[in-house]
């Protein structure tokens, strides 16, 4: 038995922070029933890569049923209705106030569904100056401030991913959980709200705290603001490695075996993480002239001698032949398609992905 089985989720979404919450309730056994208006969701749309599909729907929506509905009509708010009788969730990232437009306020869902736990997504929340605005991911890092700590010196940059619309699923995903919890202790639902704004703002706590303190962060590429050695350096054959030290003791160990320098150990100019930070440009120049008198391979060797962290700097072509990469094939309306797995491992409980439903595949009869 999967963890959600016998759950209803009724999902009126689009895009990428809804569907990705609640494909992760639908990996868990839940049934989900992802409500499309009849054009389809927006995100069928981004792109075609995934044999002639998007990739973005292909990858948030396994495992679920699709069934389209006009909500500007009395039939599809009648249907809408009938399908939250039995539902335990109801996933929503309409603009504010839609639903209530629509005949379904929150008072009116906790009379008629106390059992119903309500999770609302949204860009600015349910009230305050901007609650009205529209909101999409790049538009958050921007409006959030996460863009001015990205990038290099000369210009902010955007994650190179849906990091907004990623956190806030996930961070919905994690409430709805949470809520189901409280409910089966209590017998009743809750209503949830989430805003990207809230989330990330949350996410950026660290920066935020920084810059009230005096030492607001500046953008620096691949190198941490606030630890050094911690960065990339190219080795004598061309490639690229990411080194992390995390204490004086491990700075110490890279000094006297890497460096083949023990007295940078304590210098102090090197010897604690604030005076490294402080002098970062003397403690880069010495690990740059390390590394660019080894070739790649003997680089890694010596570093994993000192058991000091570092990573390879990758690509897309990097990650599809990674030795830790785990794949799914899912099933969709143009056949298979094989991405990575979601990370959760359950021991004794291997997942079963659902397939990608078709525009308009008609969810079966509610029992």
């Amino acid at each position: 038995m999967t963890p959600l089985e016998g759950l209803t989720v009724i999902a009126i979404e689009q895009a990428v922070a809804a569907p990705f919450a609640t494909s992760r309730l639908a990996d868990a056994g839940a049934r989900v029933i992802k409500i499309e208006r009849p054009e389809g969701d927006f995100a069928r749309g981004y792109d075609d890569v995934a044999n002639g599909q998007s990739s973005y729907f292909v990858w948030l929506n396994r495992g679920k049923e699709s069934v389209t509905l006009d909500l500007a009509t009395d039939e599809g708010k009648a249907a809408l209705a009938d399908l939250m009788a039995g539902a335990d969730v109801l996933v929503q990232n309409l603009k504010r106030g839609a639903l209530a437009r629509l005949g379904f306020d929150f008072d009116r869902l906790m009379r008629d569904y106390p059992r119903l736990i309500t999770c609302s997504i949204s860009g600015y929340g349910e009230d305050g100056p901007m609650a009205d605005r529209k909101a999409y991911d790049l538009l958050i890092q921007a409006e959030s401030g996460l863009c001015s700590i990205t990038g290099g010196p000369d210009e902010p940059a955007r994650v190179g991913i849906s990091i907004v619309d990623i956190a806030t699923g996930a961070t919905a995903h994690a409430a709805i959980l949470e809520a189901l919890i409280q409910r089966g202790m209590t017998g009743k639902g809750t209503n949830i709200f989430i805003s990207m704004f809230d989330v990330m703002a949350d996410w950026l706590t660290v920066p935020l705290l920084n810059h009230e303190g005096g030492k607001s962060p500046k953008r620096l590429g691949m190198r941490h603001p606030s630890i050094a050695p911690y960065g990339v350096f190219d080795t004598k054959d061309g490639q690229q490695i990411l080194i992390s030290v995390q204490s004086d003791r491990e700075w110490r160990k890279l000094a006297r075996i890497f460096l083949a320098r023990s007295e940078l150990g304590e210098d102090p100019i090197f010897a604690t993480n604030v005076a490294r930070v402080a002098n970062r440009a003397q403690t880069d120049a010495v690990l740059a002239d390390a590394f660019a008198s080894l070739n790649a391979d003997d680089a890694i060797a010596t570093l994993s001698r000192a058991d000091i962290a570092f990573a390879n700097v990758n690509d897309m072509a990097g990650l599809a032949q990674h030795p830790h990469l785990r794949r799914i094939t899912v099933e969709t309306p143009h056949g298979p398609v094989t991405y990575p797995a979601p990370a959760p491992r359950f021991q004794d409980q291997p997942r079963v992905y659902g397939p990608v439903p078709a525009l308009s595949a008609r969810a079966r009869e509610t029992t």
